[in-house]
């Protein structure tokens, strides 16, 4: 009995596996939007720059925290005058709303290397909870400066109008300019010290 305790004592006493910090490194990730455009095509953009860390809990990955931040100024959809106009009071409205940001709240397995990331996605000021259909993380590498890395593949697709962002106009015969739902990709890559 004297031995059950001490095991048992040993045991609460022992340090819980630490949590381990990743930082997505804003060089080698990416977050893309697509867009139908006038009912017949793809318009695709994205935005330039990201920043976020990622709380791993090598004991239960389901427990791993991760927080992301865009620069709402950052989008970049490769037109001048869209992304202008993707900045201003009709859509982003960046002078109120600066950052887009991404706050998770549980991860759920849904398979071999997959989970389902659940979130509060903050965009125009309002918050809503998504679900990111995540492939990974890759196996860890070691990069040439002796860092670690590893990356992750996510997906959604949200209802801009759930975000407030309801500017459109309608089209002669039919249709809209710009379609409701927003399809997301991410490609986020994250590094730790080898240590």
């Amino acid at each position: 009995m004297q031995r059950a305790t001490a095991v048992l004592l040993v045991l609460a006493l022992a340090p819980a596996a630490q949590a381990v910090t990743w930082t997505l490194d804003p060089n080698h990730t990416s977050v893309q939007f697509s867009v139908r455009h006038m009912m017949v095509s793809t318009v695709r953009g994205g935005f330039d720059k990201v920043t976020g860390t990622v709380e791993e809990d090598p004991a239960d990955l389901g427990k791993s925290k991760v927080e992301a931040t865009i620069d709402a100024a950052s989008v970049d959809t490769r037109v001048a005058k869209r992304d202008d106009h993707l900045r201003s009071p009709d859509f982003l409205d960046v002078a109120h709303h600066p950052t887009i940001t991404f706050r998770s709240k549980r991860a759920e397995k849904a398979g071999a290397g997959r989970w389902r990331l659940v979130g509060d996605l903050t965009l125009h000021g309002v918050t809503k909870e998504v679900v990111l259909d995540v492939e990974g993380p890759t196996a860890t590498v070691k990069d040439p400066m002796g860092s670690l890395r590893a990356g992750v593949h996510a997906t959604t697709t949200i209802d801009r109008k759930d975000f407030g962002l309801v500017w459109n106009r309608a089209l002669d015969g039919g249709g809209v300019v710009v379609g409701d739902e927003v399809a997301i990709a991410i490609d986020a890559e994250a590094t730790r010290p080898a240590n």
